[in-house]
């Protein structure tokens, strides 16, 4: 019995290949789960996800804005009315037309914020009051 265990795994050495194989196997095992379940992404994976984020955060302040701007208007129900009874593909082209989605200072719109601004107003069971809107600004 003593025979079989001293030519067992307490008397193995590895060579230097194995060695090597075994340390770049693992380091790819470990790549390959950071990667997939781990949650790493690479420097341009990041940045990406910034420019994501960044083009959202500005779509839904221009939105916010643009809601705020849609309940101001005089003849504001109707135009809800309208905006409702408009395909979802021509729904940001009317909130575009109507100057809503506009903001003073800037040159041009806002990708996604006509779209955005027409999802919430679409949403909307009634149109706020402006003394609300602005109360609770």
């Amino acid at each position: 019995m003593s025979e079989i265990n001293e030519s067992g795994w307490s008397t193995y050495r590895p060579t230097k290949t194995v060695w090597f194989w075994s340390t770049v196997g693992a380091s790819i095992l470990t790549m390959v789960v950071g990667f997939t379940w781990g949650g790493w992404t690479t420097a341009g994976g990041a940045a990406l996800m910034t420019d994501q984020a960044v083009r959202s955060a500005r779509a839904e302040l221009i939105s916010d804005i643009c809601v705020h701007n849609f309940a101001s208007a005089a003849n504001a129900t109707e135009n809800l009315k309208e905006l409702k009874s408009k395909s979802s593909w021509e729904q940001d082209d009317f909130i575009e037309n109507g100057g809503w989605a506009m903001v003073t200072g800037l040159s041009k719109p806002v990708p996604d914020a006509a779209d955005t601004c027409a999802d919430a107003l679409v949403k909307l069971k009634e149109l706020p009051s402006v003394a609300e809107a602005e109360t609770s600004s």
